[in-house]
């Protein structure tokens, strides 16, 4: 996943205005308590970052992914 993916699907799952703000403000425990965006800022893989925002917010896998619900693979650590 690319970082311009991470942001339509932030749009699409969320909504421009509401999730431009959980990526801004959420600190998440699965990333030592950064934000999205610091996550992302410090290099963190824009798959992971989605996940972890998206298991915080308690959506469904299948609503993850936008209309095409196609998954990318998980980046090797």
């Amino acid at each position: 996943m690319r970082e311009r993916e991470f942001w339509e699907l932030v749009d699409e799952v969320f909504g421009h205005g509401y999730g431009r703000s959980l990526v801004q403000d959420q600190h998440l425990d699965a990333l030592a308590g950064l934000t999205a965006a610091q996550a992302l800022s410090a290099g963190e893989q824009p798959r992971v970052v989605w996940n972890v925002l998206c298991d915080h917010m308690d959506v469904p896998d299948p609503q993850r992914w936008g209309s095409d619900h196609n998954a990318p693979p998980m980046p090797v650590r």
